[in-house]
Order: C-alpha cells, then structure tokens, then sequence
C-alpha cells in the first residue's frame, strides 16, 4: 500500500477521453476567437455592415413613406412595421456579415496560416467545427446589433407610417440575426471546401440571389417551387414569418440544412486534400 493511500489521500484520477476532446475542442474555440478579433479585417467588415445596415434601412423607410404620400394612390403601403424595413434591408446586409465566416477560413489559406492551425489541432473536422462556432456565434451577435441598427434609423424616418410593437420588433431582430448566423456558417463551410474567397463570394451570390430569381423571372410553378428551397428564399421565408408556400419553421430548416451541409463539404475538402 502506497504512503498516499495511506494518508488518505487518492491520486488524481486521469482525464477521459472525453474529457480530453472537450479540453481540446475548448482551446481550438478560444484559439479560433483569439484569431477572428486579431485581424483588421474583422473590423472593417463589421464596420461596413454597420454602414450598409444602416443605408439599407434608411432608403428603404424613406421609400416606404413616400410612397403614402405621394400624388399616385395605387402605391400607398400603409403602416409599415419597423421589423419589416429591417429584414428587408438583410439582402444587401448580408453580404458585409458572411464575409466574417468566409474569411475565417480563406485568409488562412491565402497566407499559409492554415499548415500552423492543422499543426496546433491536427483533427480538421474539430478545427472546423470551433471555426463554425466562433463563425455563428459572431454573426449572431453581429446581427442583433445590426438589426437593432436597422431599428433605430427606420422608426424615426418612418414617421407616421411606422409601427414597432416591441414584441415583434425584438423577435424580426432575433430572426435576422439567426439567419446571418446560418449564412456564416454557411459561407464557412464553402470557403473551406473552394479555398478562395473570391470564388466563395460568387458561388454565394449565385445561390443566395443570381439563381433563385433566375428560377423566378418565368414564374412557373415547378421552378418557383425548385426556387423556394434555395438558402436565401427559405430565410427569407423565415425571417418573414410567411405561411406559404411553407412555415417560417420550415424555411430556417432549410437554410439549416444548407449551413449543414456546406460544412460537410468543407470537412470532405480538408480530410481529403493536403493545406
């Protein structure tokens, strides 16, 4: 019997496995937020969202008040609610947000970073993971900001023909933020499977906005159909609250669906080839 055992006292007991992975897939978290707010460029896009949010909003409520009060009758909108301005102003919004999940990954592949980062945790899928987590998190804070953003410059513009029920103001503000959340991660998932934030950009272009509407412009019911279940429709469907041609519900599982499976294309793309 060991002196220690004697005294009372038990060695300390090893850490699992699990344990283990968990204390790894932390430290790559911490690692992958140390690097995100390291580099300018998460400001500047951060910046740039802001000033577009705003633009964005401040057009749109403008756009929207005149058109009550104009000489032509046929375009009168009524009262228009301030979360309303607001999700519209995400299509070109978000274009500024997504590129923080694209360039979490490429900027790393442009500079050579990536062979240190595959080096320090060797398990790409975890590396992967902890980038989609910082990636998500980031833009979902980013989008409550932005969205509150968006709030304050549309109500006072609006005038009159505002409406901001709290309770429906906060929750269009929680389904912005959810959806650039979702699209990061989606942006994520394509730059580490095309490693080029240029190509990225554009693949992202075309299946949030270039596609979908070029289903649309015939309006035919199979293509519009085909259409809806693109990422950018089916937030759009979300965010909206719509109840055709699906539930809201059903537009932020297909954007997550997309989210998801852009990440299993990285994850494929960094197991398979070398960095």
């Amino acid at each position: 019997m060991s002196t220690n055992t004697v005294a009372g006292v038990r060695p300390a007991a090893e850490p699992t496995a699990s344990q283990g992975a968990a204390a790894a897939f932390r430290g790559a978290v911490a690692a992958e937020w140390t690097k995100l707010f390291s580099v300018p460029s998460t400001w500047w896009t951060i910046l740039a969202g802001l000033v577009v949010m705003a633009a964005s909003a401040l057009q749109l409520a403008i756009y929207a008040a005149n058109d009550n009060t104009n000489d032509d009758p046929l375009d009168d909108r009524g009262i228009v609610t301030v979360g309303s301005v607001v999700i519209d102003s995400v299509e070109l919004t978000q274009y500024a947000v997504l590129a923080l999940g694209l360039l979490a990954i490429t900027a790393e592949f442009t500079s050579g970073t990536i062979r240190t980062t595959l080096q320090c945790t060797p398990a790409r899928g975890r590396v992967l993971l902890a980038k989609a987590v910082v990636a998500g998190a980031v833009t979902f804070a980013l989008g409550l900001l932005l969205g509150g953003v968006g709030a304050l410059v549309a109500r006072p513009t609006l005038g009159g023909w505002g409406s901001a029920p709290a309770a429906g103001t906060i929750g269009d503000i929680v389904a912005v933020a959810t959806y650039l959340a979702l699209v990061g991660v989606l942006a994520l998932g394509l730059g580490a499977a095309l490693r080029s934030a240029v190509l990225t950009i554009t693949v992202l272009f075309a299946i949030l906005m270039i596609v979908p509407l070029s289903l649309m412009e015939p309006d035919i019911a199979v293509l519009n159909r085909i259409a809806d279940v693109f990422p950018g429709v089916a937030g759009g469907h979300f965010m909206a609250g719509d109840t055709e041609p699906y539930p809201g519900a059903v537009g932020l599982l297909l954007l997550a669906g997309w989210a998801g499976a852009a990440l299993l294309l990285g994850r494929a793309a960094l197991r398979r080839r070398d960095a």
